[in-house]
């Protein structure tokens, strides 16, 4: 378990980036993260879906799209008004995943995708024992953790702002096994996890991104994908194969409520 630290508290990052970024345009690459492993729990549009942490709406609005019964929600008032601004059909609520205003046994399947590492460890548990409260027994979640591992040291080390003025939280990376044991201790049973390349290190260097994402879009990037050159990907990929859990940047967790 590691902490990393930034400048800014963390609620002051996440309501800048979602106060300076678009709503995103629904995810399509089927076999990039997130979606990828969304749709190995999401198989039924009768499904009632919760996508805690939703974000600028990439796969809540991939889903709604297609016909399913999804409820996506955010901390952050003003990325859910810019969601219902864009699509008033949404189905969104400020809502925070440490208290929702939700039954007990409500939903089948919750897809939480970056939202955990948020929380320092009391919390953490926390807000894992509320995701458990309003899933049905048998329900199943994916989500994904920051991983603690060589590539998240590395980004760590380049970042800007690694010369800390004020040392705040920023986000907790912990090890495969780690992850796992959360979800273990609060009565989950564990079906599979993942190691995940969603951003690769090599794309904080302009010189390996792909050539059409040379300039940064954050909301491209999000949507399609952190691409990388041929270069680029040939690195990674190596990497990747014989370093899976050193170089992948994120754990992505299948597990369902018993």
């Amino acid at each position: 378990m590691r902490i990393t630290y930034r400048n800014e508290k963390n609620t002051e990052y996440w309501k800048r980036r979602w106060d300076n970024i678009e709503v995103d345009e629904p995810a399509f690459e089927i076999n990039n993260y997130p979606l990828r492993y969304a749709n190995l729990i999401v198989k039924n549009p009768n499904q009632n879906i919760l996508e805690a942490g939703c974000g600028a709406g990439r796969l809540l609005r991939f889903f709604h799209n297609k016909g399913y019964k999804i409820t996506g929600i955010e901390f952050f008032e003003d990325i859910i008004e810019k969601l219902k601004k864009k699509d008033n059909s949404l189905n969104v609520k400020v809502e925070n995943i440490l208290n929702l205003n939700f039954k007990d046994d409500f939903f089948d399947c919750v897809l939480a995708f970056g939202l955990y590492h948020n929380f320092e460890s009391e919390n953490l548990d926390r807000a894992i024992s509320e995701t458990h409260r309003v899933m049905k027994k048998g329900a199943k979640i994916c989500a994904s953790f920051r991983a603690d591992n060589i590539q998240e040291l590395i980004v760590d080390f380049i970042r800007k702002d690694k010369k800390q003025e004020n040392k705040c939280f920023h986000k907790l990376n912990l090890k495969k096994r780690e992850f796992v044991s959360l979800f273990e201790k609060h009565n989950f049973k564990v079906e599979d996890i993942y190691s995940v390349q969603n951003m690769p290190f090599l794309y904080k260097f302009k010189f390996f991104r792909a050539k059409d994402q040379k300039k940064f879009n954050e909301n491209i990037a999000r949507v399609k994908g952190y691409k990388l050159s041929f270069f680029g990907n040939l690195i990674q990929n190596i990497l990747i194969k014989y370093l899976p859990d050193q170089f992948c940047n994120v754990y992505v967790l299948i597990a369902y409520k018993n």
